[in-house]
Order: structure tokens, then C-alpha cells, then sequence
């Protein structure tokens, strides 16, 4: 139940709270009072849509908090440990907040929670219709949803098997589609891979094979200067053995050593001198040998410079195609022999999605079938159930039928098309809502459908924002009574400007702007006995001490209390 909501920044609401009770609800006032604004305050703190043109002129944010008790082992209670949320003593708090700029938070026992998940939670908890939930009646879908909720379980499970055929069924096709449609396309694309492949191939490239050949087309290019350079330092170094007069590097620092190793145990930093050239010595003899073996190496080979040019060009060529250096060339190739595997490999997937998609049309058929099968047999216990509330709601010649006309086309939810009919008298035939029905007879039938709803998916609260709209008289009474009723099985929330309705009332809130023309928690009032019969004559008569709107608010409220009485 919905025990207290207090709704800051709404419309002409600046902060008021709204202390509910179990049973039926009234909320009445002045027309431009505020009252609607509750019926908006609940429908932003259910999940509603985050409107900014809603936040009061001035206020930088409207507020709605809800304290609710919820039992500890509903669905509801579920749902919030499931967000992660915390029930206090069965009291759940939910609080949503919607900036002047249209951004919009929501918190959900404590948690901050996406938006969507208090109208998720709000499937368990509330059912709320505002004004124009009576033309959202009017429009296909609307009426679908509607028989398939009074179907409750028995097409639940079908239509979730369904679902889940026609999710799979749009995915094959339009895999499929793609592939048959783009055959061309695919085709080139695999000619221009297959040939890309079949180059490098041919190539039998080695990786890091580009540098390697760089270099060794750079040594050879300058093969007679690099054995000229290596002979001239090995000479400097060793000196050259057709002379007669040595005058290389080792021989001189050979007669230094021995110069300095006659007298070295004389002194230590002489000798540390003499240790030093030693190592010196070492390192030039091992170049001087390097230098020979490498000048011996070293040879110019036009042929095999000829080779590594021509080699060098192929891998040049290759890599303008396909990539910046060898590497690349071969991960290009990698790629694309598996890309080519996946194109040739068409015809097995086209055959396997053809034989998969005849299969999902046989189990989709099967299963819209039964769909169709189910919401016939409801379609006709739905009207008659509908047509039963009409006669209680001062309408008894009105006859409601449901029609399901199955198509060809799957859709989300089957083949059927589902059309709520009303004949209004018995000599008129039945006509869609949008033609058959006045705008009180819309408010009527609307309220039969919930009702019946609350006998087939009842859930605990219910909030209506002027179901009496356009309804006066001996009507207006009726629809007051059956509120009633509906409020024996849950708790209910009606916002109205007919005093038949209020009457009826177990409890009756009166909304009242103040002199800067806001409501503010003093303008909520929870009236006695003695004020009902005052907000029922200003509602009947517009004035509050009129002796005759004093007697008929009383005769209202003793019908109303005798009824209940029953």
C-alpha cells in the first residue's frame, strides 16, 4: 500500500504531503488547484517520462518521494534485492528528482536505480492512468497488451516461446538476405583476396626478410671499397711484410712494452702503465686478425647483387599492395586466407540458414497458432467480462467485443490483430472505440477493463486521474460505486471533479492553492465527516453554505455509506 508521498516542485505544487490510506481515496479542489499534479507526482515516481515543462516555474527541481509498504516475500521485495536495494521493516522508499534542464535521478530503497526500473517495479506495485491513458486505448497495441494481461498464463509461456522463435527467425533472415542479395559483391571480394593470397605465396616470403636483404645488397653494392678499407687498417695495424722498415701500430706498441716491462718493478704506476699497454696490445692483435679474415671475405659479386636487387623489388611491389614491410605482407595474407575461407565457405552457411530458417517458420507458425487459438477463447470471456461492468457502470445495453483477425505477417507478437469493439445500444453495431464511444463512455469502458483487470492481474494500488470525465448523473454514481468496489480488493487513488464519485470516498483529500498560488502542505487537507459535506456542496452547488448543496451532499454521503454497508 501507498502510505505517504510528498511531491515538491510539481506544477503549481510547491511542497505538499499526502498522508493514503487503504481503500478508496478522493482527491478533489478548485479546477487549476493542483490536484492533477498528483496524479503527475505518482506517474514521475512510477517511471513516468521526465518532463522539464512539469518543474514548477522558479524551482529548480521537482521531487517526489513515496513510502510504501511492500511484504517481504512479494515479487516487488524481489525486485528491489535484485537492484540491490533494502526493504526497512517492509517499507520501501522510492524517490525520483527531475531537474529544470530535464535530467532526471531515481533512487529505489536507498539505491540509486535507472529510471526504468521503477516502472519495471511499478508493474507489481501500481497501476496508474492519467488522462490521456483513454487514448492510449485507442490505439492497437493498447488493446492488444490489453487481452494478452487478462490472458495471464495462458499465453504467457507461449508467447515467451514465441519471442524467442521470432528474435532467432529475423536474425537468420536477414543473415540470410545479406547473403544471397551480396552474392556479387562477396564473389569480387574474393577474387581480389584469392589473387592477393596467391602473389604473396608465390613469393615464399621470409619474415624480417626486407631488412636482411638491405642490408646484404648494401655490402655487396660496396664490396671492393670495404676490402680496400680492411686491408689499409690491418696494414696500419700490422704493418706490411714486404717492407723493410716496420712501422705498424703493433710493432711500436710492442717496443713500448718492452721499454717499459724492462724497468717496470722499479715503481708501481709505471708498471700499472705497462699492465695497461699489455691490454692494449691484446685487443689490437685480435682486430689486426679480424680484419684479415674479414678483407678475405669480402668479395664483389655482380650476380649476387643482381639477385638480391631483383628480390628486393618483388618485396617492394608487394608491400605498396598489401603493406608497409614483410611483416605486414604476411599478416595481410594471414587475414585475408581467413576471410576467404569464410566467403567460399557461403553456400554450406546459405544452405545451413535456409534449412534453419524453415524450421523457425514451422515453430513460429505452430506457436502463433496456439496464440491465436488462446486469445479467441479469451477475447470472448474478456468482452463478456467487460460488458458485465458496463451494466454496473449505467451503461446496460452496451455490448463490448473483442475481435482477433490473424494476418499473414509474423510480428513480435504473432499474426493477430486485436480490436476492441463497442456497441453502445442494441441496435447499433459494434464500431472500433475511437467511433463507437463518447468521451464519457470511453472513461467508462476504460474503467471496466481495469476492473477486470483487477480480477485477472490485480495488483494493490491503483491511481485514476478524472475516469469521470465527461460522465454526469446516475452514471456518475455507478462509476463512484464500482471504485468502491475495486477499492475492497485494493487500495485506490481518484483524483475527481464529480461529487457522485467522491461521495464514495473512504477517505478525502481536498487540494487548495494558497494566496501566492501554490499548493504547499497546509493546502492538503484530510477532511472529516462535516467537510466532506462542504467540498461536496461547493462541488455540486459552487457554494459551500448552499442549504440545498448541503442536503444533496448528505443524501450523496448516506448512499454512499449504506452502499458500502452492504
Amino acid at each position: 500500500m501507498l502510505e505517504e508521498v510528498r511531491i515538491q516542485g510539481v506544477g503549481v505544487i510547491d511542497d505538499a504531503m499526502l498522508e493514503l490510506s487503504s481503500g478508496l481515496t478522493v482527491v478533489t479542489g478548485e479546477t487549476g488547484a493542483g490536484k492533477t499534479m498528483v496524479v503527475t507526482g505518482l506517474g514521475l515516481l512510477f517511471g513516468g517520462r521526465a518532463d522539464p515543462q512539469r518543474v514548477r516555474p522558479g524551482a529548480e527541481r521537482a521531487v517526489v518521494e513515496g513510502r510504501m509498504t511492500v511484504p517481504d516475500d512479494s515479487r516487488a521485495a524481489e525486485r528491489v534485492a535484485e537492484a540491490g536495494g533494502d526493504l526497512d521493516d517492509g517499507v520501501l522508499i522510492l524517490n525520483r528528482t527531475v531537474s529544470a534542464e530535464g535530467r532526471s535521478r531515481a533512487t529505489m530503497g536507498g539505491r540509486s536505480a535507472p529510471v526504468s526500473q521503477l516502472a519495471y517495479l511499478a508493474d507489481d506495485l501500481v497501476a496508474v492512468h492519467g488522462q490521456s491513458d483513454q487514448h492510449r486505448l485507442l490505439r492497437a497495441d493498447r488493446q492488444r497488451s490489453a487481452l494478452d494481461r487478462y490472458a495471464g498464463e495462458r499465453l504467457a509461456s507461449t508467447l515467451q516461446a514465441y519471442s524467442v522463435s521470432y528474435r532467432r527467425h529475423s536474425q537468420v533472415a536477414a543473415e540470410l538476405d545479406e547473403l544471397t542479395h551480396q552474392a556479387r559483391e562477396r564473389a569480387q571480394e574474393a577474387d581480389v583476396l584469392r589473387f592477393g593470397v596467391e602473389e604473396i605465396g608465390a613469393a615464399e616470403l621470409v619474415p624480417g626478410e626486407d631488412a636482411e636483404l638491405l642490408a646484404e645488397e648494401t655490402r655487396l653494392a660496396h664490396g671492393d671499397a670495404l676490402r680496400t678499407a680492411a686491408n689499409t687498417a690491418h696494414e696500419a695495424l700490422t704493418g706490411d711484410p714486404a717492407a723493410e722498415v716496420q712501422a705498424d701500430v703493433v710493432g711500436l706498441l710492442s717496443a713500448a712494452r718492452a721499454a717499459l716491462t724492462a724497468v717496470r718493478e722499479h715503481d708501481s704506476d709505471l708498471a700499472s702503465l705497462a699492465d695497461r699497454l699489455d691490454e692494449v696490445s691484446f685487443v689490437l692483435s685480435d682486430a689486426a686478425s679480424e680484419l684479415a679474415s674479414y678483407a678475405e671475405s669480402v668479395e664483389a659479386d655482380p650476380a649476387r647483387l643482381s639477385v638480391v636487387q631483383e628480390r628486393r623489388a618483388l618485396l617492394s611491389q608487394l608491400s605498396r599492395k598489401y603493406g608497409g614491410s614483410t611483416d605486414e605482407v604476411l599478416a595481410w595474407a594471414e587475414n585475408a586466407a581467413k576471410r576467404l575461407s569464410e566467403l567460399e565457405s557461403d553456400d554450406e552457411r546459405i544452405d545451413a540458414l535456409r534449412t534453419e530458417e524453415a524450421e523457425l517458420r514451422e515453430r513460429m507458425t505452430a506457436l502463433a497458432d496456439e496464440l491465436t487459438e488462446v486469445r479467441t477463447e479469451v477475447a470472448e470471456e474478456f468482452g463478456t467480462a467487460v460488458t458485465e461492468e458496463l451494466t454496473a457502470l449505467a451503461m446496460p445495453h452496451a455490448r463490448v467485443k473483442v475481435r482477433v483477425t490473424t494476418g499473414e505477417e509474423f510480428g513480435p507478437h504473432g499474426r493477430d490483430d486485436i480490436e476492441i469493439l463497442l456497441a453502445a445500444h442494441p441496435s447499433a453495431p459494434p464500431l472500433a472505440l475511437h467511433k463507437g464511444a463518447s468521451g464519457g463512455e470511453l472513461s467508462r469502458v476504460m474503467l471496466a477493463i481495469e476492473v477486470v483487470f483487477a480480477g485477472a492481474d490485480p495488483v494493490p494500488t491503483f491511481v485514476f486521474d478524472e475516469v469521470d470525465s465527461g460522465v454526469g448523473g446516475k452514471a456518475a454514481v455507478e462509476i463512484g460505486r464500482r471504485l468502491a468496489k475495486l477499492a475492497r480488493r485494493a487500495q485506490v487513488i481518484v483524483v475527481t471533479h464529480l461529487p457522485q464519485v467522491a461521495a464514495f470516498g473512504d477517505a478525502h483529500l481536498v487540494v487548495e492553492k494558497s494566496n501566492e498560488g501554490t499548493v504547499t502542505a497546509s493546502g492538503v487537507t484530510h477532511l472529516d465527516r462535516a467537510g466532506r459535506a462542504r467540498e461536496l456542496s461547493r462541488m455540486l452547488a459552487g457554494l459551500e453554505d448552499s442549504e440545498l448543496g448541503r442536503a444533496h451532499a448528505e443524501e450523496l454521503l448516506t448512499i454512499a455509506e449504506a452502499d458500502r454497508a452492504t
